[in-house]
C-alpha cells in the first residue's frame, strides 16, 4: 500500500510543478507532462499507459472445440517517469506497474509485497559511447522482450518469449556503441544482476547472474530505435536490419526458468543449478514491410530437483516436488505490412521444443493479426487470431481484441 500512495504522492507532485516551473511544448504521444527545471538541473516525463483486452478461447477435447470461454482484462495500467538529474548525462527512468498482472507474484522472497516496480534505474553516460545502468530494469535478453509491450505488433509476446525469455532483474549494465564505418554500428551489453527477478529483498540466493549481448546492424541505424519498436511505421526508406546474440549464465540458479519461474525449494533447502540461456535474433525493417525472428535455446547442468542426499526432491510434507528446469529451445518468426492507411496486417508462427525430462508437451502456434494505428503504438486497436497445436495434436483457438492508450 506505501508504493500505491507514493505513485499518488508522485503524480501530484508533477501536477503542482507544472504551474511553477517550465513546461516544454508537448503533444498526444509525447507525455502526458514534460517538465524542466528553470535552472535546467532535472527534467521529467510523465506518461501513463492503459492496455485493455478482450478475449475467446475455444479447447479441443479429443473431439471437438468446446464452448468459448470469456475474459476482459486491464492487462497493462502503469506509470512511467523518465529524464534527467543534474546532468543530462544522468538519465532515469521509473515505471510502476498497478494491474493484477503488473502486481501479482507477493510471497515471503518480496517481503509479501506486491511487486509494483518495474523498473527503476538510473543510467550515466560516463565517458563518450559508455553508458552505466544501476537499478532494475530489463536484462539485455531476446529482443521481443526488450520491446516495450507499448510497441508490439501483435496483442502479446510469442510462446518462446513466455517460456524462455529472462526479463527484469536487480544489478548493474555496461553498454556501449560503435560505428566501425559509415553505415555498420556494432552494440555491446553486459549486465550482472542477482539473479532471482524483480523486487526481491530476501537477497541472493544462488549464484549471480551474467549476461552478454552483442548485436550487429550493418546498414546503419533505425529511425526512432525503430530496431526495438515492432511494425514499420517509420517507412523506413532504405533496408535496416539488427542481428544479436545474447549470452545469459545463471549461477547456482534456484526457479526452474533461470531468474523467472517457480522456486526449487526441498526439504533440505534450496535446490541449485548453473542453467545457460541462448538467443539469436533479428530486426528487419523496409518501406513498411518488417521481420523479425528468435532462436532461444536454456540448458542446465541438473535440470532435476534433488535433495543435498541426491534422492528425489520432497517438500516440508513428504510430497515429491517434482520441479524441473524448463530446458528446451524454441522458433519464433513475425512478420507484418503497414499500409499507407495505417492498417497493418502480421503473422507469427512459434514453435517449442522441450526436452524430453521436463515431460512437457511440445505446442507449436499460428497466430494472425490486424492493427489500426492511430497515433502510433501511442493510440491503436488490435486484434489477432491463434491456432495452438500439442504435441501434433489441436490444442486451442483463441481470438483476441484490444486497445492500447499511451500518453
Amino acid at each position: 500500500m506505501r508504493l500505491h500512495y507514493l505513485a499518488i504522492a508522485a503524480v501530484s507532485l508533477v501536477l503542482h510543478t507544472a504551474h511553477s516551473q517550465e513546461i516544454t511544448e508537448t503533444s498526444f504521444g509525447k507525455g502526458m507532462l514534460n517538465v524542466v527545471a528553470k535552472d535546467s538541473s532535472w527534467s521529467v516525463k510523465f506518461a501513463p499507459r492503459i492496455q485493455f483486452r478482450a478475449g475467446s478461447q475455444w479447447d479441443y477435447d479429443g473431439d471437438s472445440y468446446g464452448s468459448p470461454e470469456y475474459n476482459f482484462l486491464i492487462r497493462r495500467a502503469r506509470l512511467k517517469f523518465d529524464g534527467f538529474a543534474f546532468s543530462p548525462t544522468l538519465k532515469y527512468k521509473i515505471e510502476l506497474g498497478l494491474s493484477n498482472r503488473d502486481i501479482s507474484g507477493a510471497s515471503r522472497f518480496t517481503s509479501d509485497a506486491p511487486r509494483y516496480i518495474l523498473d527503476a534505474v538510473v543510467m550515466w553516460n560516463f565517458y563518450e559511447n559508455f553508458e552505466l545502468w544501476v537499478g532494475q530494469t530489463k536484462l539485455p535478453g531476446n529482443v521481443e522482450r526488450v520491446v516495450s509491450s507499448a510497441n508490439l505488433q501483435l496483442i502479446d509476446r510469442s510462446l518462446l518469449n513466455s517460456r524462455f525469455n529472462i526479463d527484469r532483474d536487480i544489478g548493474i549494465q555496461l553498454r556501449h556503441q560503435t560505428k566501425l564505418s559509415e553505415s555498420i554500428v556494432l552494440r555491446e551489453k553486459f549486465a550482472l544482476s542477482q539473479g532471482e527477478g524483480r523486487n526481491i529483498t530476501t537477497g541472493n540466493l544462488g549464484g549471480l547472474q551474467y549476461t552478454g549481448r552483442l548485436e550487429v546492424l550493418p546498414f546503419g541505424t533505425f529511425k526512432g530505435k525503430g530496431d526495438y519498436i515492432q511494425s514499420d511505421l517509420s517507412r523506413e526508406q532504405s533496408p535496416k536490419l539488427m542481428v544479436g546474440v545474447t549470452y545469459d549464465f545463471n549461477d547456482n540458479a534456484v526457479k526452474t526458468r533461470s531468474n523467472l519461474g517457480d522456486y526449487m525449494l526441498t526439504s533440505t533447502g534450496f535446490y541449485e543449478t548453473d542453467i545457460s540461456t541462448i538467443f539469436v535474433d533479428a530486426m528487419f525493417k523496409y518501406k513498411g514491410f518488417s521481420f523479425m525472428g528468435e532462436f532461444a535455446a536454456r540448458e542446465a547442468d541438473a535440470p532435476v530437483a534433488t535433495e543435498l542426499n541426491g534422492m528425489p526432491a520432497m517438500d516440508e510434507e513428504g510430497n515429491l516436488t517434482e520441479d524441473v528446469v524448463l530446458v528446451g529451445n524454441a522458433y519464433n518468426f513475425q512478420a507484418g505490412y503497414v499500409f499507407e492507411s495505417n492498417y497493418e496486417i502480421a503473422g507469427r508462427f512459434t514453435t517449442v521444443d522441450y526436452d524430453a525430462i521436463t515431460e512437457t508437451s511440445n505446442p507449436e502456434q499460428y497466430t494472425v493479426g490486424v492493427s489500426k494505428y492511430i497515433v502510433g503504438h501511442k493510440l491503436k486497436v488490435q486484434s489477432d487470431v491463434s491456432y495452438t497445436t500439442s504435441s501434433g495434436e489441436p490444442d486451442s483457438i483463441e481470438f483476441r481484441i484490444g486497445f492500447d492508450l499511451h500518453f
